[in-house]
């Protein structure tokens, strides 16, 4: 369940995993900056299994993909990112699987010359990857498993890049 694909092209380099294994931060920043002299800038964002959700205690996440789609899905968001801003390098890691409180779900990071375009990078691929990836979630409560819908503030986050343009 383990997919990769680790592009390197002239002056980039593009990593996207889907796995159940978590990740070490200090490790994959390392190798997203490795021997490359001309990143001045690295950002990072990831994220974590809460205990609560909507009110209620979580004891337990299971997070399902469709192998394939989601790793183009994946790609075509990383597209657009490298599309808007100069990137040297990005790293997009999605867990699946069972999770539980505290445990790492995804990592994203950007390296670029300058942190506006590293920090500007990160924020509009996780707000895609909210929005156009094919995650489903399902939460186990006191109250029984129940799937995680979408939220609208997700989408109003994913709406705002339509409207601040390419970030250059």
């Amino acid at each position: 369940m383990n997919a990769v694909l680790d592009v390197k092209t002239p002056g980039a380099r593009t990593e996207i995993r889907v796995q159940q294994a978590d990740f070490d931060l200090s490790l994959e920043v390392a190798r997203l900056r490795e021997g490359d002299g001309r990143v001045g800038a690295v950002v990072s964002f990831v994220g974590t299994v809460r205990d609560l959700n909507e009110g209620s205690a979580v004891s337990e996440m299971e997070l399902e993909h469709y192998p394939g789609m989601t790793e183009k899905a994946l790609e075509d968001i990383v597209a657009q990112a490298r599309a808007r801003w100069t990137l040297f390098g990005i790293t997009v890691l999605h867990r699946v699987g069972p999770l539980t409180p505290l445990d790492q779900i995804v990592l994203v990071a950007c390296a670029s010359a300058h942190r506006g375009e590293a920090f500007a990078a990160c924020e509009f691929i996780m707000d895609y990857l909210k929005t156009d990836a094919p995650f489903w979630k399902k939460e186990q409560t006191p109250q029984g498993a129940r799937w995680v819908d979408a939220r609208a503030s997700d989408d109003s986050a994913k709406t705002r890049w339509a409207i601040e343009g390419s970030g250059r």
